[in-house]
């Protein structure tokens, strides 16, 4: 799914829709996103080619990236950031940036995203082949 006016958004959130944790979180966000300055794009989805951004299917499917106006990709906790901004809650994600809480909200999303197949699986992910695989570097 791809959501937003071009004009006004101001942050692009590639999230994989067959992820249940994933579609909660993106749920909130599109609740949130009254002003339209947030877009979506489901990775999950056989129309997403990363090679428009630059990535990899094993670079989206790893951590979550967002693509900013200008063309910069953000990954991991600082995508988040954006997309919270975009929405008007970045007061809430704003202590995950401070240092040093940067460090620990850093290594704890690291450590979702190393087990969020096996934790997708705990909400009724389903995976045929290695379609849900992910390799790391």
């Amino acid at each position: 799914m791809k959501s937003g006016n071009d004009e006004k958004t101001t942050c692009t959130l590639l999230y994989d829709g067959e992820c249940p944790l994933c579609r909660k979180e993106v749920a909130w966000l599109q609740y949130w996103n009254r002003r339209g300055r947030l877009a979506f794009e489901d990775v999950s989805s056989p129309e997403f080619d990363p090679a428009r951004h630059g990535l990899t299917r094993n670079d989206v499917m790893a951590v979550i990236h967002a693509v900013l106006p200008d063309g910069r990709i953000v990954r991991r906790m600082e995508a988040f950031r954006h997309a919270y901004r975009a929405v008007g809650l970045g007061w809430l994600l704003a202590p995950t940036g401070w240092w040093p809480l940067r460090i620990l909200f850093d290594w704890l999303y690291e450590r979702f995203a190393d087990n969020r197949m096996r934790l997708g699986g705990l909400f009724g992910r389903r995976c045929d082949g290695d379609r849900c695989g992910v390799t790391k570097p």
